[in-house]
């Protein structure tokens, strides 16, 4: 696939500093003032002012000038407009309003660790202590694996991230929620059918269940409203997961154990009904992540997200 990435989101917030502390706290790397990076994929999220919370713009990587021509011409071919970057073209979806950069980026490398050893009925592959226990209470955030978007015109926006800038379907909730990948893993951007444009998450991968479980404890040992929903693990995708809550009201989520897709022919989408497409096990989902609790507001325009 000549696209490889999600490089980076650009979210406005209406408190920078205030949102800032919730991503330190999260441990992403802070490289310049709200400007976070994570250990393998580099400065992923920039934050900025905003009167409200949105998504400004998602980067994806492309190989090569080549791939971001032709990323350009099938963009062009659905009679959206273009615009050419530093590093390649941008252009905006009509029905999230998130402006789009495909630009030339280097594939995410990382290094091959140890599984992490868990014993088992007949089977001791740890001796001593579990290795991560009395460790610090941190998780490690490793690269931005997936961001989920609320779009008021569902079909031009498949289109547009299909059609034009050449993510591929991985599984579907009814009619409602299309997954889409822009690399091996299960999907990169969830698009869900919603009554205004807004973001409603970005998701963070670490490395195993203990390090979201150590992010849990260090995130609610400041404040433990940032809980959302959590631990359990989805059924489409089937990743570990647990999510928080930034002062602005976006959600971020630890994941782990997705399921990857290297091989296109070795994959059939499905579509999915009701709530077990959503997770397979754990405390069922709050109101407040089904429909956040801001969304009236912005429903209403009290802020209008467009200036």
């Amino acid at each position: 696939m000549p696209l490889h990435r999600v490089s980076q989101v650009v979210i406005g917030v209406p408190d920078v500093e205030k949102t800032s502390e919730f991503y330190r706290d999260f441990n992403l790397r802070e490289t310049s003032p709200g400007i976070f990076a994570t250990a393998d994929g580099g400065e992923q999220l920039q934050l900025k002012h905003s009167p409200t919370r949105r998504l400004l713009e998602l980067a994806i990587g492309a190989d090569n000038p080549d791939d971001v021509d032709r990323v350009e011409s099938q963009v062009k071919a659905l009679g959206v407009a273009t615009q050419r970057t530093e590093d390649g073209i941008a252009a905006t979806d009509p029905g999230t309003g998130v402006r789009v950069r495909v630009e030339v980026a280097p594939r995410i490398h990382q290094d091959t660790v140890a599984a992490t050893p868990y014993n088992g009925p007949g089977r001791t592959d740890r001796l001593g202590r579990a290795p991560k226990l009395g460790g610090e209470p941190k998780a490690t955030p490793r690269k931005l694996g997936h961001v989920v978007i609320g779009s008021t015109n569902l079909e031009p926006s498949q289109r547009f991230f299909m059609e034009g800038i050449g993510f591929k379907l991985s599984d579907q909730i009814g009619h409602n929620a299309f997954f889409l990948r822009c690399s091996e893993d299960h999907h990169n951007l969830l698009l869900q059918k919603a009554p205004v444009q807004f973001l409603h998450h970005t998701s963070w991968q670490v490395e195993d269940v203990d390090e979201i479980g150590l992010g849990a404890q260090h995130l609610l040992s400041k404040d433990p409203s940032r809980h959302v929903w959590g631990f359990g693990r989805h059924y489409v995708g089937s990743n570990f997961f647990w999510y928080f809550r930034d002062p602005a009201g976006n959600f971020a989520e630890y994941y782990a154990d997705m399921d990857c897709i290297p091989d296109d022919q070795m994959w059939d989408p499905q579509v999915w009904d009701g709530m077990h497409s959503l997770y397979s096990w754990g405390p069922p989902p709050p109101p407040s992540f089904l429909r956040p609790d801001d969304l009236t507001e912005l429903m209403a325009g009290l802020h209008s997200p467009r200036g």
